[in-house]
C-alpha cells in the first residue's frame, strides 16, 4: 500500500477556482501518471482513502475532468443501496448498456441477471468477468475511466465485481479510482494499490482559505486551521459560516466551532455503518470533551459496549488510544460526530456518563445540564458550584462555560443576569474579550441593576478603558467602586479610574478617583501622602528632592504585591521611579504568564517596553511591545495596542526608522485623537519630533513637540511635554527660538528640583547648557555628574554629544573627541543609527585641518573638514541660513567657508559643487 506524507504540496500542482487542491500535488501527479499510461496502453488502479472531507472527492472531480479523452464511467454510492446486490453496478453501467451484447452469450446473460434485466441465478465471478470483458472491449477505441465515489457504501456484489476488474485490467488501457472511508487493506479492493489522504498542512491550508475566507486576519485563520485539522471540507464550510471565526459559539460549546451540513452528513453516515455499540462508544467519546478513557470505557462497558466495540471504531479510523486518553483525529472530527448523531443519541450518552459517576464530579453537572429538557434551577446550581471551584483552580474558561450554560439554565431573570455577569468577567480574564462582552450586554438587557457591577467585578469600565474612551470609562469605573464588595477589585476600579483620567489629561477627574481611593481600607499600601503628587504632577513645594525620591521609591517597592497602584510608565518615568517600576513589571510579567491572564498580561508588557527603551534594553522592549500588541489585538483592546505602538514608534524614532515611526503614530492617532485619549496623541507626536529632530530636521520637530503644550490640542499633556522638553528645546535653538527654549527649560529645572528624578536633572542641565551663557560647560559637566544618569544610555549619550559639539565649536578639539568617542560608543551599542551618524561627522570635524583628504579625493582634499561639510550641504541644494541651522553656525560664517571653497577648487557658482557631492562621506 502507498502511504502518501502529510499532504505535502507540489509545485505546479493544479487546482481549481475555489482551492480544493490546495497540497494535492502529490496525489493528482499518481492520478496523472495512471491516465498517461493508460493512454500508452497500460491500465491500473488506485484506492484513494481517508475521513471525511479530506478531499478525496475532490481529486475524483480531478482525475474525471483530466479524461476528457476517455471513456468516463462514474458512480456515488449511498447507504439506501448498499444492500442491494450490483446496485453499484446498474449507476456505473448504465451509460453502456447499449453496448451489451445480445441476451444468448453467456457474458451479455450474467450482465442482464446482474443489472436486474434477465431471469436466472447470478454467477458473481462470471458477472465480474462479464465486465472486465466489457470494458476491455470499449478500452479498444479510446482507454476507460472507472471512477467510485463513496466505495464504503457500495453493495458487496459491486465490491466484488470493481476488485476483479481492477486487479485484471493492467493489460488493457482501464484506469479505476475509487474512494474509501477505511483502509482498503479490509476492503474488497484489497492489494490494489492506495493512497492515504491526509489533511492539509498549515501552509496548504492558510493557501485555501486566503481563497475561501479573503478577509479573516491572522488570529482567526490560526483558530480555524487549528479547530478543523487541516480537513478541506471543514475549512471551506466553517468560512462559509458566517465568513469568519464565531468566537461567542466556539466559547459557549468549549469545543470546536459548528460543523457544516455535508461534513456533518459525512460523518453521520460514517457512524451510521457502525455497529450499534461501536456507534454509542464513539458518540460517548464525542460527549466526554475531557476524553477520558477511563469514564467512556465505564460508560460503554454500562451499556454493552466491550473490547468488540473498541476495536472496530479504531479500525473505522474515528478514536485512537493515547495514555489515559481517547482523541478523534482532530476536533472538528468530535463536533462532527456529536452534531450529526441525533439530540436522542446525544441525551443517551449524556445520561450514560452521568450516571457513572459520583454526585460531587463537576463533569456530572455538564452533562445534567446537556441532558436538561428545559430550564433546571438544581441543575444550575450544580454548574454554579462547578465554576466556582474551576476557578479557585484557575480554569477561567471552564468557569466562564459553566456560568454561562447556568445562565441558560436559571429560570429566574435576576438569576440568569447575575450568572451571565459572572461568565463575562470569566471570559474576560480569560483573554475572550469579544465574548465577555456579548455576554455583559446580555445581562444588562435581561435585568439590569447593580448585581451586574458586583458579580463582573466593574467589567464595564475595564472594557471601556482597554477602548480608550476615557471619560466614559471613569464614569463606570468610580460609579461601579460603590458596588463592587471584593476591596481588590475596587482598588484595581479607582487605580484604572486614575489612569483613564490622566490619560484624557483631566485633573478634575483624578482629583475624584483619588478622593475615592483614600476612602478604601483594604490589607497593605493603599493611597500614600506622596500618592497625589504622582498622578497630579505637582509634589509638596516644600518637599526636597532626596526625600521625595527616596519616600517615592520606597513606595514603588512596597506596592510590589499590589500592582494596579503603579502610575502608568511615562509618569513613573517623569517621577524618577522608572527603576523599581522595572523591577517590579519584571516580576510580575511570568507570572501573568502561568497565570494564562491575557488582559493584565497586555498591560504589564505595554508597560514594560516603554521603562526598557528608556533604560537601552531596546531588544526587550521591542519584544515586549510586540507580544502586548499580539495580544491586545486578540481581545480587541484598542487602547493597549496604541501603547505598545507608542512603545514601537519611539523606539524607530530613536533608531532611525521613519517609515515604522509613521505608521505607529498614525494609527495610534487614528483612534486616540477622536477619544480624547491625550497621552496616546501626546506620544505619538513626541515620537514624530524626535524623528524629525535625529534627521536634523528641527522645523518639522518644533512643529510636532509644540502640540504637546498647545492649549486645546489633542495632544497637550503635561506629562509628555516634561519627557520631550529636551527635545523642544534642542529644536528650537537650532532654530533661534530662545523664547521658547526658555520656557522648556525652566519647567524642566522646577520639575528636577521637586523631584530628583536623575533624568530631569540631566535634562535641566543640558538644555540651561543649549540656550548657552557663561555656564555652559559647568551645566554640562553637572548633566553628566547626575548620579544615576547612566541608566538613561541613550538620554547620556545624547548629552556627551551635545558637550562635544559644543567643546568642537569652542576648537578645543581633544576634549571634543573625548565626549563624542563616549557618545558614538553608546550610539553604536544601543542602535540609534541617526545619532550615532551625527557624532561621527562631529568627530570628524574634530581631525586636524585637511585630516579627512587622501589623493584619491582630488582637489577637495585641500579643503578643511568643515569647509566640505558647507560644500556638500550647498551641493544639495541647502541654502546658507539652511546649512547653518544644520552646522549651528552663523549663516554669514557658511558665506566665508563657501567663499574659501570656490577659491580652494577653482569655481565660481553653487552648481559646479557636484565634484564634492561625489567624493565619498568619511568613515
Amino acid at each position: 500500500m502507498t502511504r502518501l506524507p502529510h499532504g505535502r504540496p507540489s509545485d505546479g500542482a493544479p487546482a481549481d477556482a475555489a482551492g480544493e487542491l490546495c497540497g494535492r500535488g502529490e496525489e493528482t501527479a499518481l492520478l496523472d501518471e495512471l491516465l498517461a499510461q493508460a493512454r500508452d496502453g497500460t491500465g491500473g488502479a488506485l484506492v484513494l482513502w481517508g475521513e471525511p472531507g479530506v478531499g478525496k472527492s475532490a481529486l475524483l472531480r480531478y482525475v474525471h475532468d483530466r479524461a476528457a479523452d476517455f471513456v468516463r464511467l462514474s458512480h456515488s454510492a449511498t447507504r439506501p443501496e448498499a444492500d442491494l446486490a450490483h446496485a453499484g453496478l446498474h449507476g456505473l453501467l448504465r451509460p453502456v448498456t447499449d453496448r451489451i451484447e445480445s441476451p444468448t452469450t453467456a457474458r451479455a446473460a450474467a450482465l442482464r441477471a446482474a443489472l436486474g434485466e434477465g431471469g436466472g441465478p447470478v454467477d458473481r465471478l462470471a458477472v465480474g468477468a462479464a465486465v472486465l470483458s466489457l470494458l476491455c472491449e470499449l478500452a479498444e477505441r479510446q482507454p476507460v475511466l472507472v471512477v467510485v465515489d463513496d466505495g464504503q457504501w457500495l453493495d458487496e456484489a459491486t465490491g466484488l465485481c470493481l476488485g476483479i476488474v481492477a486487479r485484471r485490467a493492467r493489460a488493457h488501457p482501464v484506469v479505476v479510482v475509487l474512494a474509501d472511508h477505511s483502509d482498503p487493506a479490509t476492503r474488497p479492493w484489497q492489494g490494489l494499490a492506495a493512497v492515504r489522504v491526509d489533511a492539509l498542512t498549515d501552509e496548504s491550508a492558510r493557501r485555501l482559505l486566503a481563497t475561501a475566507a479573503p478577509l479573516a486576519d491572522e488570529a482567526t485563520v490560526r483558530k480555524m486551521i487549528r479547530e478543523t485539522g487541516g480537513n478541506p471540507l471543514a475549512l471551506h464550510e466553517l468560512a462559509a459560516l458566517g465568513g469568519d471565526f464565531d468566537e461567542t459559539e466556539y466559547h459557549r460549546q468549549g469545543r470546536s466551532p459548528r460543523v457544516g451540513p455535508r461534513l456533518r452528513r459525512a460523518f453521520r453516515a460514517a457512524i451510521e455503518a457502525l455497529s450499534p455499540p461501536a456507534r454509542l462508544l464513539t458518540v460517548l467519546a464525542a460527549a466526554e470533551e475531557h476524553g477520558d478513557r477511563l469514564t467512556v470505557q465505564r460508560a460503554g462497558r454500562a451499556s454493552g459496549a466491550g473490547d468488540a466495540a473498541w476495536d472496530e471504531v479504531a479500525d473505522a479510523g474515528l478514536l485512537r488510544v493515547v495514555g489515559d486518553r481517547v482523541l478523534f483525529r482532530h476536533p472538528v472530527v468530535s463536533r462532527a460526530v456529536y452534531e450529526g448523531c441525533g439530540g436522542a443519541a446525544r441525551r443517551q450518552a449524556h445520561r450514560v456518563l452521568a450516571a457513572t459517576m459520583p454526585d460531587g464530579a463537576e463533569e456530572r453537572a455538564w452533562h445534567l445540564a446537556a441532558m436538561a429538557p428545559d430550564r433546571d434551577e438544581n441543575v444550575a446550581r450544580l454548574l454554579e458550584r462547578t465554576a466556582d471551584r474551576s476557578r479557585i483552580r484557575g480554569g477561567t474558561e471552564t468557569a466562564a462555560r459553566s456560568l454561562w450554560r447556568a445562565a441558560e439554565l436559571s429560570p429566574a431573570p435576576i438569576d440568569a443576569s447575575r450568572r451571565l455577569a459572572g461568565a463575562a468577567r470569566a471570559f474576560w480574564d480569560a483573554g475572550c474579550a469579544a465574548t465577555a462582552e456579548r455576554l455583559l450586554d446580555d445581562a444588562e438587557r435581561l435585568a439590569p441593576g447593580p448585581h451586574i457591577a458586583r458579580r463582573s467585578g466593574g467589567l464595564r469600565g475595564v472594557i471601556e478603558f482597554t477602548r480608550g474612551r476615557p471619560e466614559v470609562a471613569h464614569h463606570y469605573l468610580t460609579t461601579d467602586m460603590n458596588h463592587v464588595s471584593d476591596p481588590g477589585a475596587v482598588l484595581e476600579l479607582g487605580t484604572l479610574a486614575l489612569r483613564v483620567a490622566w490619560s484624557a489629561g483631566r485633573g478634575d477627574l483624578q482629583d475624584g478617583a483619588l478622593e475615592l481611593l483614600r476612602e478604601l481600607d483594604v490589607d497593605g499600601p493603599t493611597v500614600s501622602p506622596g500618592t497625589p503628587a504622582w498622578w497630579r504632577g505637582d509634589g509638596p513645594a516644600d518637599a526636597t528632592p532626596a526625600a521625595m525620591c527616596a519616600a517615592d521609591e520606597a513606595d514603588v517597592r512596597a506596592r510590589a504585591t499590589i500592582p494596579p497602584l503603579l502610575p502608568p510608565a511615562p509618569l513613573g518615568l517623569a517621577w524618577g521611579i522608572d527603576g523599581p517600576m522595572g523591577d517590579v513589571l519584571r516580576r510580575r510579567i511570568p507570572h501573568l504568564r502561568r497565570r494564562d491572564d491575557p488582559p493584565r498580561l497586555a498591560v504589564a508588557l505595554a508597560q514594560a517596553a516603554m521603562l526598557d527603551n528608556v533604560a537601552g534594553r531596546w531588544a526587550e522592549a521591542e519584544s515586549s511591545a510586540v507580544e502586548g500588541l499580539r495580544l491586545a489585538r486578540d481581545m480587541g483592546a484598542d487602547h493597549i495596542a496604541s501603547h505598545c505602538r507608542t512603545s514601537l514608534g519611539w523606539l524607530a524614532a530613536a533608531r532611525g526608522d521613519e517609515r515604522t515611526v509613521a505608521e505607529a503614530t498614525a494609527r495610534s492617532l487614528e483612534t486616540s485623537l477622536p477619544q480624547g485619549v491625550r497621552a496616546l496623541s501626546a506620544a505619538a507626536h513626541w515620537s514624530r519630533g524626535m524623528a524629525s529632530l535625529f534627521h536634523e530636521r528641527p522645523e518639522e520637530a518644533l512643529d510636532s513637540l509644540m502640540r504637546l503644550t498647545e492649549p486645546g490640542h489633542g495632544a497637550e499633556h503635561p506629562t509628555f511635554a516634561l519627557l520631550a522638553a529636551l527635545d523642544t528645546t534642542e529644536a528650537a535653538v537650532r532654530l533661534g527660538r530662545h523664547d521658547l527654549a526658555d520656557e522648556r527649560v525652566r519647567a524642566l529645572e522646577a520639575w528636577a528640583r521637586r523631584t530628583g528624578a536623575p533624568w530631569a536633572r540631566l535634562a535641566g542641565y543640558v538644555t540651561r547648557a543649549l540656550v548657552g551663557g557663561a555656564g555652559a560647560e559647568d551645566a554640562f559637566r553637572a548633566a553628566l555628574d547626575v548620579p544615576g544618569a547612566r541608566s538613561h544610555p541613550l538620554l547620556h549619550a545624547r548629552a556627551q554629544l551635545l558637550y562635544g559639539e559644543w567643546l568642537r565649536r569652542g576648537r578645543r578639539r581633544i576634549d571634543a573627541r573625548v565626549q563624542i568617542g563616549g557618545a558614538i560608543e553608546v550610539f553604536d551599542r544601543l542602535g540609534a543609527e541617526p545619532l550615532h551618524r551625527r557624532a561621527r561627522r562631529e568627530q570628524d570635524l574634530t581631525g586636524p585641518p585637511g585630516g579627512r583628504g587622501s589623493p584619491g579625493t582630488g582637489a577637495t582634499h585641500r579643503l578643511t573638514a568643515q569647509e566640505e561639510r558647507v560644500a556638500r550641504l550647498a551641493a544639495e541644494r541647502l541654502t546658507n541660513r539652511e546649512i547653518a541651522v544644520q552646522l549651528r553656525i552663523s549663516h554669514r560664517t557658511v558665506g566665508h567657508h563657501l567663499g574659501n571653497v570656490f577659491a580652494k577648487l577653482g569655481i565660481n557658482t553653487r552648481t559646479e559643487l557636484n565634484c564634492v557631492d561625489a567624493c565619498p562621506e568619511p568613515p
